[in-house]
C-alpha cells in the first residue's frame, strides 16, 4: 500500500506548505500542556498505588492493573519525547525540566536520548547516514554480500520474537542504562543520574511494598510499555514503500511524508499514545506538540496525498526484511531470492 497517493504530488505539496499556515501548529499551549501532565501523571501514579495494592491481594489482580498502568507509561513518554523535541512549552527551561522529570519516570536519561532521538530525525530515509535511533535496515546487496556469521546476527535482530520481547529487555537494562564512548558529558551524566534515581527509588520502594512486589510491578508495567512503543516505532518506518534514498538524493520532505507512516488508530488509542501515529507530520515538523498534530493533518494539503495505514495492513511489515535498491522498496528474504538478486543469493 502506497503511503503517499503519487510521487509528483511531494513537490505540489511542497509548495502549498509554504503557503499555508503550518506554522500555527508549532505553538504549544500553556493549558493543553499543563492539563496533559494532570490527567497523564495523576492517572500513572494512582494506578501505579493501585498496581501495588493489588499485588498484596493476588499478581492476577494486579496484572490488568499494570497493563492499564503501562498505557500511561506510553503517554507519560509522548511527553517526554515533546520535551525532547522542545514542542511542549515555550520555554527551553521548562522543557528540560519536564523532560528529566519524565524520563525518571519511564527510566529515560533525557539529554543522552534527544542526542540521539534528534539524529534519527535529521538522517531518517537517509541510506548513507543509518544507524541513529532506527531499525537496522540492510538492502539486498549489503546483505547478499555479507558473512554467515552477519547475516545471522542480522536475522536474528530482525525476528519479531527478539525485536518486541527481548529488545525492550535491551533497551531497559543496557541501552539506556550504560552510555557509548563516544558521547559527551551532558549526555554521559543524564544517564547517570537518570540510574541514580532509578536505584534510590528502588530502594525506597523495595522498604515501602518489598523488594519482589516492586520489581515485578516495575519491570512489567515498563516492560509492556516498551512492547507497544517498539511496535508503534517499528510500523511507523517499516513499510513496504517507505523513503530511503543515497545521501546525494535524499530530499526531507519526501523523507518526512514517505518515510514516516500515517498509522490510522482508534481513538482510545491515540489518545494513549499521544497522536504519534500521525508520524508523517511529525518528522516534517517536530515543533508540533502531540496534541496539535490531528489538526494539522486534516486542516492542511497533507491530508490530500499521504493515505493512512491501518492495523491489518501494518502487520505485512512484519514480513519486510530488506531494502531493495533496484525495485525502490522493502522486501522479505523470500522475495528478495526470487527477484533479480537470485544470482547473488546463489553464489553467496
Amino acid at each position: 500500500m502506497k503511503n503517499v497517493d503519487l510521487p509528483d504530488e511531494i513537490e505540489k505539496i511542497n509548495s502549498e506548505l509554504l503557503k499555508s499556515d503550518i506554522h500555527i501548529y508549532q505553538r504549544p499551549s500553556r493549558v493543553k500542556s499543563i492539563w496533559q501532565l494532570c490527567n497523564t501523571l495523576i492517572p500513572y501514579f494512582a494506578l501505579l498505588t493501585l498496581s501495588f495494592l493489588a499485588m498484596q491481594v493476588s499478581f492476577w489482580l494486579a496484572l490488568p492493573v499494570i497493563f492499564i498502568t503501562s498505557g500511561f507509561l506510553i503517554r507519560t513518554f509522548i511527553i517526554f519525547h515533546d520535551c525532547g523535541h522542545q514542542s511542549f512549552f515555550r520555554s527551553r527551561k521548562v522543557n528540560r525540566f519536564w523532560g528529566v522529570i519524565t524520563g525518571f519516570l519511564t527510566f529515560t536519561p533525557y539529554h543522552y536520548w534527544k542526542s540521539n532521538h534528534d539524529r534519527h530525525h535529521n538522517t531518517s530515509g537517509n541510506l548513507d547516514k543509518r544507524g541513529f535511533g532506527d531499525v537496522w535496515t540492510m538492502t539486498v546487496a549489503e546483505y547478499t554480500k555479507a558473512s554467515r556469521m552477519e547475516r545471522l546476527k542480522y536475522r536474528l535482530y530482525r525476528n519479531p520474537f527478539v525485536m518486541f520481547f527481548l529488545g525492550p529487555l535491551l533497551i531497559i537494562m543496557v541501552t539506556h542504562r550504560i552510555p557509548k564512548s563516544n558521547v559527551d558529558k551532558k549526555e554521559r551524566n543524564s544517564v547517570y543520574l537518570t540510574n541514580a534515581w532509578i536505584f534510590i527509588f528502588a530502594i525506597a520502594m523495595s522498604l515501602l511494598i518489598g523488594p519482589l512486589n516492586y520489581l515485578v510491578i516495575q519491570i512489567l508495567t515498563l516492560y509492556i510499555g516498551l512492547i507497544g512503543g517498539v511496535w508503534l516505532f517499528y510500523v511507523q518506518h517499516q513499510f513496504e514503500d517507505v523513503y530511503w534514498a543515497r545521501a546525494e538524493e535524499w530530499n526531507f520532505i519526501e523523507a518526512s511524508l514517505k518515510g514516516g507512516s500515517y498509522y490510522k488508530l482508534p481513538k482510545i488509542v491515540n489518545w494513549f499514545t499521544g497522536n504519534i501515529g500521525y508520524h508523517h507530520i511529525h518528522h516534517l515538523l517536530t515543533g508540533i506538540p502531540n496534541y496539535n498534530l490531528p489538526g494539522c493533518h486534516e486542516e492542511t494539503p497533507i491530508k490530500k496525498v499521504v493515505k493512512p495505514t491501518k492495523f491489518f495492513v501494518s502487520l505485512k511489515g512484519l514480513s519486510y526484511r530488506l531494502w531493495d535498491e533496484n525495485n525502490g522498496k522493502l522486501v522479505g528474504y523470500r522475495e528478495a531470492r526470487r527477484g533479480g538478486h537470485k544470482r547473488d543469493y546463489a553464489s553467496s
